[in-house]
């Protein structure tokens, strides 16, 4: 008998990570052998879990779906992501896809889909929510840019685009951190590689340039 999938869950809601696990270990196939509520403690886990497939949600604490996923992919860890989101937003996807994320999820997704999910990318193929078949459809006819292709706004990672925004209101590190119960030094962090990404020079540059987007964030 082959050893079941393990796979580790990321999600900051207890009550719904909890439901996720119920619905995964119906199937014995697969184990859940680890859980985190914040993106780092989700890294870390991985670095001695052993886990075959992580689960991310888009949305957490520390660090975000994407930056694990980013973390995952230079560290050459050898496991598969599925994102799990909210979501149903073509940039979302797209992010995902180019980050190299093997499965898509939305959280309404069936059952059956978080299963099916979770096998194939375990087996190397790709898997996204079905009610997203338009959008990967949209991708395949107009070709999606790489992020090197990517450039200003579109660069950013959801996480980054929320800072920004609130920058463009006039926001505080501190008052950032506190709208997105985050710390201080996660949003300076934040800030530093956005000014990264987008070239920005000098102490007001940030300001400046997202109050003048901020319609598009």
């Amino acid at each position: 008998m082959p050893r079941p999938v393990k796979v580790l869950i990321a999600d900051d809601h207890p009550i719904f990570r909890a439901g996720l696990r119920q619905v995964i270990e119906r199937d014995s196939a697969i184990a859940v052998v680890a859980e985190a509520d914040d993106g780092q403690a989700a890294l870390d886990a991985l670095t001695g879990c052993g886990a075959d497939v992580a689960i991310l949600d888009v949305d957490m604490p520390v660090m975000d779906g994407f930056q694990v996923t980013q973390a995952i992919r230079e560290r050459r860890l050898a496991v598969a992501v599925i994102i799990l989101t909210m979501h149903k937003d073509e940039r979302f996807l797209n992010a995902a896809l180019d980050l190299g994320v093997k499965g898509y999820l939305v959280k309404d997704s069936a059952a059956a889909d978080v299963i099916n999910c979770i096998k194939a990318v375990a087996d190397g193929r790709e898997f996204v929510s079905p009610q997203l078949t338009g959008l990967l459809l949209k991708r395949g006819r107009s070709g999606s840019d790489t992020p090197e292709q990517r450039s200003g706004i579109e660069s950013l990672s959801p996480a980054e685009r929320r800072v920004l925004r609130l920058v463009g209101e006039y926001k505080t590190s501190k008052e950032i951190a506190d709208i997105l119960f985050l710390s201080v030094r996660t949003i300076e962090f934040h800030r530093s590689r956005i000014c990264e990404k987008l070239e920005l020079k000098g102490s007001h540059a940030l300001i400046k340039f997202a109050v003048e987007h901020l319609s598009r964030l």
